[in-house]
């Protein structure tokens, strides 16, 4: 219930964000997206349900009573343990995101959410049901090797789904607000740099709630060449408004389309 009742409580306040203050004038109307991008919500969450309820939660109390990983090894205060657990789980997300540019099969399901031609609130939501289990797979190790506690864990899922959701936002923040935030959050500037239609744009800004990780390790690119309102969003293969469809959305990753790799644009960054 607490995840239900933030994700509905942050959609909102975003959706209402992006209607105020849009930052790209959208190409679709959001009956043509929002439907398919929330009906894939919709199946992630039933697939989740019936395949793997409350995993993350279950390693975590098993970590706790086993004293697996990390935390578990030392003597922390609760406040302390929490803090530290949020912190090593984004840093796991992070390489994670890495990891599903940069292996091929991986890329096939991750494609989904980079294939929507708009960036909006509903982008954040947008991911293959495929995806979504081996992420909590990867996710489930990272919290048994880190010894994070269950509330740890539960805080770290309402906070990635909050900042999905905030910086997948079609919005605009002041430009001293936005340079200054940067640095504590990762903002929609920040991210929609990461879906451009350009290789080595979207090989940057991994990051999904600290910005800290694609400085540390030479992923961050503060601006996109073209700039945020002529800039390209999406995958070269998969342009065609019926790509937007839920049931395309579901088959795309097991279809083999040119110029559906981000390898095949590699020359761009030479």
């Amino acid at each position: 219930m607490v995840r239900i009742a933030a994700f509905s409580l942050v959609f909102g306040a975003v959706a209402l964000w992006e209607f105020a203050a849009p930052r790209r004038k959208p190409f679709f109307a959001r009956r043509s997206r929002w439907p398919h991008n929330l009906g894939l919500l919709l199946v992630d969450v039933v697939v989740l349900r019936l395949l793997a309820p409350g995993a993350a939660i279950a390693v975590a109390w098993a970590a706790h009573e086993q004293g697996w990983g990390l935390l578990g090894a030392l003597s922390l205060p609760s406040w302390l343990a929490v803090l530290i657990g949020v912190v090593l789980l984004d840093l796991a997300i992070y390489f994670q995101h890495v990891m599903f540019h940069a292996v091929p099969t991986l890329w096939r399901l991750h494609r989904v959410h980079h294939a929507d031609l708009d960036f909006d609130v509903t982008t954040g939501t947008r991911f293959h049901p495929v995806e979504i289990l081996v992420s909590t797979v990867i996710k489930c190790a990272a919290v048994a090797a880190i010894g994070a506690p269950a509330v740890t864990v539960l805080a770290f899922e309402v906070l990635l789904n909050a900042t999905a959701m905030f910086n997948h936002a079609n919005a605009g923040l002041p430009a001293a607000v936005e340079r200054w935030l940067r640095w504590l959050v990762v903002t929609p500037d920040m991210h929609r740099v990461h879906h451009s239609v350009i290789y080595n744009e979207s090989s940057s800004n991994f990051g999904f709630n600290l910005p800290w990780w694609d400085r540390v390790f030479g992923t961050y690119r503060a601006q996109p060449a073209a700039g945020h309102e002529a800039m390209t969003i999406g995958v070269d293969a998969f342009r065609a408004p019926e790509e937007l469809r839920l049931d395309r959305l579901l088959v795309q990753p097991f279809r083999d389309t040119p110029g559906a790799y981000p390898i095949n644009r590699r020359q761009e960054a030479s």
